[in-house]
């Protein structure tokens, strides 16, 4: 966190969630998946449009109705049911390997063991398959029904964090998870699940790659990248 102390740390996310609230306004999860539901989820998301991969999970469903009928599936069946999504056949590819290998180890598809289990432990134990990142593990926890307290980090969330220079520029999702997790020790799973939408929606809306709309953010005052822009001006 680049020399902050913790409590300077959790009062600056503090100021930051209240700042997001109107912007994040309306904005609710939907109902948890379970958390084998909400991996398979996560693994077609990367880097796709959310409507998009929400629509491919969907049809994951209604062509093979359960998890056992798809780590079951033809690779060809998974990548026609998702091939609207960014990079489809890497991820049809680490998705039938992912849940083929968890089938075997656990005789089945119930995740629910890893709520029991220390987050370090529950993160490292999902980050061995392939396809399942930093980003894939803690919206698997978090997301889930296990709502376990870690922060989900995706590539909107982590442009955010480095302009305002919570975390480095060259950090990546993992260190900006760990982070954020380990300044607020008493937030629930929904406090860290509610602060990432709020973040993604700012990173989708406002705080964009390319000409972002500083004027509109209600973070500008925080952000190095802004205050970089105006000083070389």
């Amino acid at each position: 966190m680049q020399g902050r102390f913790a409590f300077g740390a959790e009062m600056e996310i503090e100021r930051w969630r209240a700042a997001l609230a109107p912007l994040a306004a309306g904005v609710v999860p939907g109902k948890p998946r379970t958390p084998i539901g909400q991996l398979v989820k996560s693994m077609i998301s990367g880097r796709t449009r959310d409507e998009v991969s929400l629509e491919a999970y969907r049809q994951l469903g209604r062509r093979f109705g359960s998890v056992g009928r798809l780590a079951a599936a033809e690779r060809r069946e998974v990548l026609a049911a998702i091939r609207d999504v960014t990079f489809a056949e890497d991820k049809a590819a680490h998705l039938l390997e992912t849940l083929r290998r968890i089938g075997r180890e656990r005789h089945g598809y119930t995740l629910d063991f890893l709520g029991e289990m220390p987050l370090g432990d529950a993160l490292a134990w999902l980050e061995r398959f392939p396809g399942v990142g930093r980003k894939v593990a803690a919206s698997t926890l978090n997301a889930s029904t296990l709502a376990r307290p870690v922060f989900i980090v995706d590539s909107h969330v982590l442009r955010v964090l480095r302009r305002l220079g919570f975390v480095a520029g060259a950090a990546e999702a993992q260190a900006a998870s760990e982070a954020v997790t380990a300044a607020m020790p008493h937030w629930s799973g929904g406090d860290f699940l509610w602060f990432h939408i709020a973040c993604k929606r700012l990173g989708q809306t406002l705080c964009r790659p390319d000409a972002p709309h500083c004027d509109a953010c209600p973070l500008s005052a925080d952000c190095r990248r802004r205050a970089n822009r105006l000083t070389a001006g």
